[in-house]
């Protein structure tokens, strides 16, 4: 562990940024032999300038840094450099990819992964569709990125962990910072078999300009980066243009027209992003790029829940009537010639036999298997 002291000296020297200390990194080899070049060999690095050079020669580490470091040595947080052979090699070819990431639990390989973000705010709609698709992905040995907010991320790690594989959380704090609170036991659960990973310090708190960067080490992991739920300025488009810049897949799963949690996905399909009705549509594009086969789970595509023979001719009729979007109980009530208080009957026997889901305010609609 001593080894890892000059990289949190050279990453704490004002000035040197992530694009910097990869550039450093690649003329170099190590922070060790940076700290000793000479002045002059320094500032043949694109982007040095005399000050940052001299910096570097005399910088000493600040005490956050020390205190940092020293955390991560007693608590026996793992560091995974960009040197280190664990470093996922998609993020090294990303052109700011941190010095080095702290990681809870196992990285493992990540050659193999798909990013899957959406809204904080997601409708029941949304968080089913993103915990099958995570739980084919993840069936089919995929392992699945996300960030750990609440909504489409969340759903997207217990999609992967319903399927028993591999997802890996980027939060936008330190580790001893774990974001949103609420997700404390997801954040465990994650580790069990993936990784939690930052590249702030550990004490860093969930700041908001945090975010967008971490959206870049999101994308920067993933061979494709899968869109759902997204309004026009969501966080979640940010992550989609820079899986665009840096070269990779873009997805978009299609929701309802009148939904503004849907605009940011429909503005995505119709600037070039692959649709997505089911994972084949995602494995498509992404076969060439694996060095084994996808391993296909039939069981977890997506279909209507098919109603038990025993419903009622209500039943029937109601749930005819409804769709996997929630329906408020008086627009269903508008749509069908029936009493109200049948209706009300008839979504409560629904609900009982396991096939129709009631959201907050008196919304209905269908499970799916």
């Amino acid at each position: 562990m001593e080894t890892l002291l000059p990289w949190f000296r050279l990453k704490s020297v004002p000035g040197v940024g992530n694009h910097l200390f990869k550039r450093l990194i690649d003329r170099f080899e190590s922070p060790e032999i940076v700290l000793r070049a000479p002045h002059g060999e320094l500032l043949e690095v694109d982007g040095m300038t005399p000050r940052l050079a001299t910096a570097i020669k005399t910088n000493k580490l600040p005490d956050r840094a020390k205190r940092d470091y020293d955390g991560v040595i007693k608590k026996g947080i793992k560091i995974v450099t960009m040197s280190d052979p664990e470093y996922p090699p998609l993020l090294l070819r990303i052109p700011d990819p941190p010095p080095f990431l702290y990681v809870y639990g196992s990285l493992g390989d990540t050659n193999h992964c798909i990013a899957v973000v959406g809204s904080r705010n997601a409708t029941p709609y949304g968080r089913s569709i993103t915990r099958k698709l995570c739980d084919a992905l993840a069936t089919a040995d995929l392992t699945i990125i996300s960030g750990m907010a609440r909504g489409i991320d969340t759903a997207a790690h217990q999609g992967a962990l319903a399927a028993e594989g591999k997802t890996i959380a980027v939060l936008g704090s330190g580790l001893e910072k774990i974001y949103p609170a609420v997700n404390r036991n997801l954040f465990h659960q994650i580790a069990e078999s993936g990784a939690v990973i930052s590249e702030f310090p550990l004490d860093m708190e969930p700041e908001a300009h945090n975010f967008p960067q971490r959206n870049r080490i999101i994308s920067g992991i993933a061979l494709g980066t899968v869109v759902v739920e997204a309004a026009k300025n969501s966080g979640s488009l940010i992550t989609a243009r820079l899986a665009a810049e840096q070269n990779r897949e873009v997805f978009a799963v299609p929701g309802s027209i009148e939904s503004f949690k849907s605009q940011g996905a429909h503005a995505l399909i119709k600037q070039g992003a692959k649709l997505v009705e089911n994972v084949d549509d995602i494995f498509q594009e992404i076969s060439h790029m694996l060095a084994v086969p996808i391993r296909k789970d039939p069981a977890n595509q997506a279909k209507r829940a098919e109603p038990p023979l025993s419903l009622s001719p209500d039943e029937s009729v109601v749930f005819d009537s409804l769709g996997p979007y929630p329906v408020h109980i008086d627009d269903l009530a508008r749509s069908l010639d029936m009493e109200p208080r049948k209706i009300s009957s008839a979504l409560l026997q629904l609900e009982l036999k396991g096939i129709v889901r009631q959201s907050p305010g008196k919304y209905f609609s269908i499970t799916s298997k």
